[in-house]
């Protein structure tokens, strides 16, 4: 006799897996939309060990600095870290895609900081211009994700559409083009508050002749404001998904 789960006509939606049963139904293999978002989401973030691999490099720079204002030895104590990191991974044989994100931003960094030395900066001032690239790219990404989110194609939508077959399918839907949208704002506030508190640190230290004190606070801010921001906005957004309130079932 046909008809029975076994039978059911599989195929996919939102990169889900998608069931038909006899009474044309259509299931997808979660309870709701924000389920689906809540699983793709970490993946796309690497879970706590990739937000770990992509921050510990910066703190050491930070505290190193902070602690021997000595530029070479900060700068080799967080490469060094990120090589351990990266070595680990090779080593697992897992993903290095965030361990390499650290390398690439202290690389970033470095080359600021010669730029720094190489128009007659102090050992302060070079080490200022560390932090000018993360100021750069709070700026960056803050309009980059309000403008995502002004011609409606949200980053987390981004996100999502990139694990699954369709990568657009997802705007089709008015259910998840919203949830993506208000999943997205919360990812453009640390970025924005960075730039508000510590742009105006930055430029008072590079007006200044001895900018150690600037660089001590930037590097506390830094701290400060990097992942525990980040953990506060992925919590929020948590928080919206653990609502589960958006169904993924719609009459065939």
């Amino acid at each position: 006799m046909s008809g029975g789960p076994e039978a059911d006509d599989v195929s996919f939606r939102h990169g889900l897996p998608v069931h038909e049963d006899p009474e044309h139904h259509v299931h997808v293999g979660t309870d709701t939309v924000e389920a689906a978002v809540r699983r793709q989401l970490s993946t796309a973030l690497g879970g706590k060990r990739g937000m770990a691999e992509a921050a510990l490099p910066t703190i050491a720079f930070t505290v190193f600095f902070v602690s021997t204002k000595e530029v070479a030895v900060a700068v080799a104590v967080s490469v060094g870290i990120a090589l351990v990191l990266l070595a680990a991974r090779l080593v697992q044989r897992s993903s290095v895609q965030f361990v390499l994100n650290a390398l690439f931003g202290i690389g970033i960094g470095v080359f600021f900081v010669w730029l720094g030395g190489r128009n007659g900066g102090d050992e302060s001032h070079k080490a200022l211009a560390y932090f000018l690239p993360g100021l750069i790219y709070n700026l960056g990404y803050a309009f980059v994700i309000a403008l995502s989110i002004l011609v409606r194609f949200p980053v987390v939508g981004a996100m999502v559409g990139a694990m699954a077959e369709d990568p657009v399918a997802w705007r089709r839907d008015p259910q998840v083009l919203k949830l993506c949208t208000h999943l997205t704002w919360p990812l453009a506030v640390p970025c924005v508050l960075r730039v508000l508190v510590q742009g105006p640190v930055y430029l008072a230290g590079k007006a200044a002749e001895d900018a150690d004190a600037y660089v001590a606070a930037l590097g506390v801010l830094k701290v400060v404001m990097g992942w525990p921001l980040q953990i506060g906005a992925l919590a929020f957004m948590v928080w919206l998904l653990s609502r589960d309130r958006t169904p993924v079932v719609s009459p065939g």
